[in-house]
């Protein structure tokens, strides 16, 4: 079956050069000087290929390693063939320099708002995502999405794409860490935990070096295997993931153990983490007994099941307060807490400040 990435051939996706002379279509020399490097390894392609253009936008505190390692396997691909095989451009809001989340600024060519880009447009986001999407952008986006160009999100991208109303019925993904904010302020809408998604014309990825893994497979499907084999070797990649691979390890690789009942224990309690703390009910469900259940925590994981849980709350909450506009006591209702002091006391012990001061809205 045809990748879905393959059915936007209109966009010069997959289109190949029908120049008999061999030569390429579609690039100027000006082009070749632009994008195209010099280095020692070298792959010939039996086919030309008319270049696939992408835009990236960069909002305010993007990741770097997420668009670095979307943007540079397309460099190396027109360098290990010599051939114009992508073109890109780089956005930001207003046309000035984009800080990253390190605070390094990086270059752009004007402001999204300005432009009319071919190819794919994917928008780069990182820390702190609520809000960084405008609904101008939104529009943008939309606009671009409903007269047929494929748009992405790379890291929390995704909000962008949520502020622009077309991931309704598509699968999506983003970074881990951001799944949590993202459910709350959108429970309408169920990101995916795997590594990267494509799915018809919207692609989304976790960030880090899945943005590569995603280039990946774009290259990949375009130009041939061989050449995403090349590209992922230039990058000093091991090994490539499939979209459907889970973006952290598994729950016993994240546990250090494979004990089947205490896999089942955790599993329980961390689905319930907005409920109750029930360990009698734990007990039942797995059908043991509360101290078999305590002594399972306290012989692998050097802990009690009411300290894991306090801890997994606490952390679902410090994720909620840096990433959404929640008010603290809501934030303390979401994460299992009676009261909002008992909450704001736990938070201060554990992180050494209050949840008010970490929060950026207070309440």
């Amino acid at each position: 079956m045809a990748s879905p990435l393959c059915r936007c051939a209109r966009l010069g996706y997959c289109a190949p050069s029908q120049n008999p002379t061999g030569g390429q279509q579609g690039a100027s020399v000006d082009d070749q000087s632009r994008f195209v490097s010099k280095g020692a390894a070298h792959l010939e392609l039996a086919t030309q290929f008319e270049p696939l253009d992408v835009c990236f936008v960069l909002l305010p505190k993007f990741t770097m390693l997420a668009f670095s390692s979307a943007i540079e396997p397309l460099r190396i691909a027109n360098q290990l063939t010599q051939k114009v095989l992508f073109r890109w451009q780089v956005l930001s809001e207003d046309g000035a320099p984009a800080a990253c989340s390190n605070g390094v600024e990086v270059m752009v060519e004007g402001a999204w708002s300005h432009a009319k880009p071919d190819g794919i447009v994917l928008v780069c986001s990182g820390v702190e995502p609520e809000g960084k999407a405008s609904v101008a952008l939104g529009d943008w986006l939309r606009g671009l999405w409903r007269r047929g160009h494929i748009v992405g999100g790379l890291c929390t991208g995704a909000y962008a794409l949520a502020q622009a109303g077309i991931l309704k019925g598509h699968r999506f993904t983003m970074h881990w860490e951001n799944i949590a904010a993202f459910a709350e302020s959108h429970p309408e809408l169920t990101p995916s935990r795997q590594v990267f998604c494509i799915d018809d014309r919207v692609l989304s990825c976790a960030g880090g070096v899945a943005a590569a893994e995603l280039m990946l497979k774009l290259i990949s499907d375009r130009c041939g295997e061989n050449l995403g084999k090349q590209v992922m070797n230039m990058c000093l990649l091991t090994r490539r993931r499939n979209a459907a691979d889970n973006q952290i390890p598994s729950l016993a690789a994240r546990l250090g153990t494979r004990h089947d009942k205490l896999l089942q224990a955790v599993a329980y309690l961390e689905a319930r983490i907005e409920e109750e703390f029930d360990l009698d009910a734990c007990a039942a469900h797995l059908n043991l007994s509360r101290r078999q259940i305590e002594r399972l925590f306290s012989s692998h994981l050097s802990t009690t099941p009411v300290r894991y849980m306090n801890d997994l709350r606490l952390a679902h909450g410090r994720s909620l307060l840096a990433d959404t506009d929640m008010k603290v006591s809501a934030v303390a209702l979401a994460c299992g807490y009676a009261s909002t002091s008992h909450f704001s006391k736990s938070f201060r012990k554990k992180y050494g400040t209050s949840p008010y001061r970490f929060s950026h809205f207070g309440g």
